[in-house]
């Protein structure tokens, strides 16, 4: 459940924008960096880990798939 993911694995910096992550729902923001990016760059980005955020973004067991519906979930 991508919903359960998120909570165990990108909410704690998503959901208040800490560290300057584009918070959950603000789709303004995520829809300009996934055109700017596209989405298998976003995918590739979190896998190798970003200024901020740990490779994965703290989820060992995601799949490219689990990733890019964790980008949409955020996005919404």
């Amino acid at each position: 459940n991508i919903a359960t993911i998120y909570d165990n694995s990108c909410a704690a910096c998503h959901d208040s924008g800490a560290l300057n992550a584009i918070k959950k729902g603000d789709s303004t923001k995520w829809q300009q960096l996934i055109e700017q990016k596209s989405m298998p760059t976003l995918i590739q980005s979190v896998k190798g880990g970003m200024t901020q955020m740990p490779a994965g973004g703290l989820c060992d067991t995601c799949s490219d798939n689990d990733y890019r519906e964790l980008i949409e979930y955020m996005s919404q």
